[in-house]
């Protein structure tokens, strides 16, 4: 099985200029939604809203009324939040761990409160963005956003990687963005796209193994799961785990389904939902799911089983990101990451 490659080129070597641009796509996630994006003031914490399987996007919480711009003298630090977001895809076989294909992508992004434009208008030569990205080395293929970020190949040390942003066009960038959604209170800005170095099942946060036993009459479904503190830094939970497998050869009813599932007579699916996997989990989150199927018209042929997480507080590249310089600070920093296309086979 194959992962599908980024569709972006992939820039090895930056170089950086005000008047050069590139042209690059910057997708910018929905922030004009009144019901969610109170007006705010600059002492207003943002809150990160997951969104479509590693797609998120910063919102505030506040209960201001009306228009409140962002009132920040010129020796002011700027906020700034930074969240990144990452996928792993995954594909186990049978229950060898040298077959297990692994793919983690992941991206960074830097969001800014909507009142910045005022004070960008206010203060034309503003502080140069600069920050550094530590444990880079665990990175591969890092597209930066090539119409907004510059760095230095040759920098030294292979754990961290800095990069400063060219204000102008951030600043242009953020202007357009404010005219073209004037009721949004916060930008988001995708400045890196990346792939991180997997060491096969290793960097699995479930580890998976399925066996079937298909006869003509019934088939018996077992799943063992592990959870994998080694795949993260910060050992978190997995949240919302769900085990899904298609049954077919026409399964007339349901035995010995352990722990409690539920069986989709029309999609003819079987389903099982964990909250959380985790170290505090029973076995230290090693289980086991079993089920048997009686047939009407078998045997049964195997069918991937698909796995779906969500997990917040931790990356599985354990990247994190500094500020260097003045004039800004981070009101924010939010990981978290995903289960993307996560199967298994028999």
């Amino acid at each position: 099985m194959q992962f599908l490659h980024p569709t972006y080129p992939i820039i090895r070597i930056m170089s950086c200029s005000v008047t050069h641009t590139v042209s690059f796509s910057l997708p910018l996630l929905n922030l004009s939604h009144p019901a969610s994006t109170p007006d705010h003031t600059e002492n207003d914490q943002p809150s990160l809203v997951w969104f479509d399987r590693g797609k998120f996007y910063l919102t505030f919480e506040g209960s201001s009324r009306g228009p409140s711009p962002l009132t920040m003298g010129a020796q002011d630090t700027l906020p700034v939040a930074a969240a990144f977001t990452e996928t792993v895809n995954a594909y186990f076989k049978g229950a060898d761990p040298s077959k297990c294909i692994v793919k983690i992508t992941g991206e960074m992004v830097l969001s800014f409160p909507a009142g910045i434009t005022r004070h960008f208008a206010n203060n034309p030569s503003p502080a140069t963005l600069t920050f550094r990205v530590v444990n880079f080395n665990r990175l591969e293929h890092v597209l930066p956003n090539p119409q907004l970020l510059c760095c230095d190949d040759a920098q030294c040390d292979a754990n961290t990687k800095e990069f400063w942003v060219n204000m102008p066009n951030l600043m242009t960038h953020l202007k357009k963005v404010s005219e073209q959604k004037p009721q949004a209170t916060y930008y988001n800005v995708d400045m890196l796209k990346y792939q991180v170095s997997a060491q096969g099942i290793q960097s699995t946060p479930l580890n998976l193994a399925v066996n079937w036993r298909c006869d003509p009459a019934s088939t018996d479904l077992r799943i063992d799961y592990k959870y994998n503190t080694d795949a993260m830094t910060t050992p978190v939970a997995l949240n919302n785990v769900q085990f899904l497998v298609p049954i077919d050869g026409g399964v007339t009813k349901l035995q010995a389904v352990l722990p409690p599932a539920v069986w989709n007579t029309e999609q003819q699916r079987i389903l099982w939902k964990i909250p959380d996997i985790s170290q505090k989990s029973e076995n230290g989150g090693v289980g086991s799911l079993l089920a048997r199927f009686q047939l009407s018209e078998g045997p049964s042929k195997p069918s991937p089983l698909v796995v779906q997480f969500t997990s917040e507080g931790s990356t599985l590249s354990g990247c994190d990101i500094e500020l260097v310089g003045a004039g800004y600070r981070f009101s924010l920093i939010k990981k978290r990451f995903a289960a993307g296309k996560y199967l298994a086979d028999n």
